[in-house]
């Protein structure tokens, strides 16, 4: 089996002035990282370009929490690929459910948005997940094909070499509830088959797959310790720096 490198991502969603943003940044820089995990913050895009500054030279890199699919126009409060890479950015965080829920972004949306990034050289996160309603309907796996299926439609494994997959169980998006690590596992498990049979065997065994939904400080090691969980995309308690440093050094 390939030795895949975990990946601690902290979306830190609409929180954090540009002042908070950097005391956030400069605590996680002290944090250690035990693991030699991939450390990744994504902050607001006010924040995005100082923080890409405070963490350049560290063992930090730097997401955005989307992009638009287009490189200019008249798209009011969108921001681009070309603007967020230019503020710092190397990853960009796609697919998000908040972004699907709240913003209506569909999987052909969310299919130019892979294009866009891909254009610019952004290392994608790419956020799949089912709704409780989807789950207790038996449809958890039949939803999350059908997000990669047509989310990623029309590329090849090179084309989205290092691509990153984040499962994100909507019904555990803060709300306190978290899939067990056999349910994260199961379905960790499912995705990485559906790359093997898509893009073939080599490539699902080295695309990292991480697992968000209330991930914390009291269980990010039992979720760490199954085999198909290669990192970590964390929400709240990204926002307090000794909290994602004991995230960021899982056991």
């Amino acid at each position: 089996m390939t030795k895949r490198t975990p990946i601690i991502a902290g979306n830190w969603k609409m929180h954090n002035t540009l002042a908070e943003s950097a005391a956030l940044i400069e605590a996680l820089k002290t944090a250690g990282n035990k693991n030699n995990a991939e450390v990744i913050v994504a902050p607001s895009f006010t924040s995005l370009a100082k923080v890409a500054e405070l963490a350049k030279g560290s063992h930090i890199q730097v997401s955005c929490q989307d992009v638009h699919w287009e490189d200019k126009g008249a798209f009011t409060s969108a921001v681009s690929p070309v603007q967020a890479k230019d503020a710092g950015a190397t990853h960009a965080i796609l697919g998000h459910s908040e972004r699907r829920s709240v913003f209506g972004d569909t999987d052909e949306i969310l299919n130019k948005k892979v294009a866009a990034a891909l254009r610019h050289g952004l290392t994608i996160i790419f956020c799949v997940g089912e709704t409780l309603q989807e789950r207790e309907a038996n449809e958890t796996i039949a939803v999350i094909n059908s997000q990669l299926e047509n989310g990623l439609k029309g590329y090849t494994a090179e084309d989205l070499k290092g691509m990153v997959i984040a499962y994100e169980p909507v019904w555990a998006i803060g709300t306190g509830k978290t899939a067990t690590p056999e349910q994260a596992q199961e379905v960790h498990a499912a995705i990485r088959q559906f790359l093997a049979d898509k893009y073939g065997k080599e490539y699902a065994e080295a695309t990292r797959i991480l697992y968000g939904g209330s991930v914390k400080d009291s269980n990010v090691d039992e979720i760490m310790a199954q085999p198909d969980v290669d990192g970590a995309l964390v929400g709240g308690q990204a926002l307090l720096a000794d909290k994602f440093a004991r995230i960021i050094n899982f056991n």
